[in-house]
């Protein structure tokens, strides 16, 4: 799926004669400095006619049709796993700072819901089920066995969080996304393995956030190598179409429903992500249908027979979708599972 983002401004150079020299100023010096240090080469390029392309890999709107989703086994085209993931967030927006409510709800809840999922879903047996991917063996397996390097699926997942108060632009670019997750990763370090998540505040999105996707994931280069990160913005703002209340019919004090969004759809970037690093660049684990054909794009939305439910973790319950196991199955015959030994 390509979605047009924006229109470039064109460059506007100044002329001036100072004591009889001419002075060339490019407007566009300051931008060049700071993408300079923030060591970041975007993986968006700039189109023919001045656009920005979306090369991410995007979790749809719930009841949107499933593009290029199979019921085929995955495959492993080469590309890099996670073998010891760790997940990092910026919350982005000084909004997180001085706090703002929807539906009866805190930020501060959000984010001790969203804090609460990653802290503690490493471990899980629904963590446990992308551990059957890995990398190092040939193009084209569907069962790695005992081959290869597994995804890992070790306990204290969440890395760190940060709140970022680089103040957030009028219109939010996959590009700005990217410099947002340079910028998480320039403040806890570089890791191949880690996936830098970037959060958005109540009412800040991406173009295209609740009609055509819900969240996504991405790799762009660094001066350090690849790096692995995903977008999600404030999910109840999309209401029904990206989660809410999909699996908790009603609301509760910590938000299970009103935030089940939340984990549906940052859980399902996480999944794929540690399973298709790059996929951008180079793809790991993918079906048939290609990039939108990852593991958790399969049953998405409860396709191919699965079903969504809450898992509990750390005391509390979070709803997750089913995620794609080639080598496992429901009592039905569904390779989307919830679960894994």
């Amino acid at each position: 799926m390509q979605v047009i983002l924006f229109t470039r401004r064109s460059i506007t150079v100044k002329r001036f004669r100072i004591i009889g020299v001419s002075l060339v100023i490019l407007a566009t010096l300051t931008a060049v400095v700071a993408l300079a240090l923030t060591m970041f080469v975007p993986a968006v390029q700039a189109q023919p006619g001045g656009t920005e392309v979306f090369h991410g890999r995007a979790h749809p709107v719930r009841g949107a049709s499933p593009q290029s989703v199979t019921n085929s086994l995955m495959t492993y085209h080469g590309g890099p796993i996670s073998s010891a993931p760790k997940v990092y967030i910026n919350y982005w927006g000084s909004q997180w700072n001085t706090g703002f409510s929807t539906g009866g709800y805190t930020s501060a809840q959000a984010q001790t819901y969203i804090n609460g999922f990653f802290g503690n879903v490493g471990g899980s047996s629904w963590g446990q089920i992308d551990v059957q991917y890995c990398q190092g063996v040939a193009v084209g397996t569907t069962n790695c066995g005992s081959s290869g390097t597994h995804v890992g699926n070790q306990t204290g997942l969440l890395g760190g969080t940060w709140v970022d108060t680089t103040s957030l632009p009028r219109r939010i670019t996959q590009t700005s996304i990217a410099n947002a997750a340079t910028r998480l990763m320039n403040h806890f370090g570089y890791s191949a393995n880690a996936i830098y998540f970037v959060m958005t505040p109540s009412g800040h999105s991406m173009s295209g956030f609740g009609t055509q996707w819900c969240a996504w994931h991405d790799n762009v280069n660094t001066s350090f190598g690849q790096m692995a990160y995903a977008y999600q913005p404030y999910s109840p703002n999309a209401g029904t179409s990206c989660g809410m209340n999909f699996v908790n019919g009603t609301n509760n004090s910590f938000g299970n429903g009103y935030f089940d969004g939340f984990s549906i759809t940052a859980g399902h970037e996480w999944a794929e992500a540690e399973t298709d690093m790059t996929p951008s660049t180079s793809i790991a684990w993918q079906g048939p249908g290609g990039g939108s054909d990852e593991n958790a794009d399969k049953c998405a939305w409860n396709n191919n027979g699965g079903t969504s439910t809450n898992i509990s973790l750390g005391g509390h319950n979070y709803a997750v979708q089913p995620i794609w196991s080639n080598n496992s199955t429901t009592g039905t015959g569904s390779h989307c599972v919830t679960s894994h030994t």
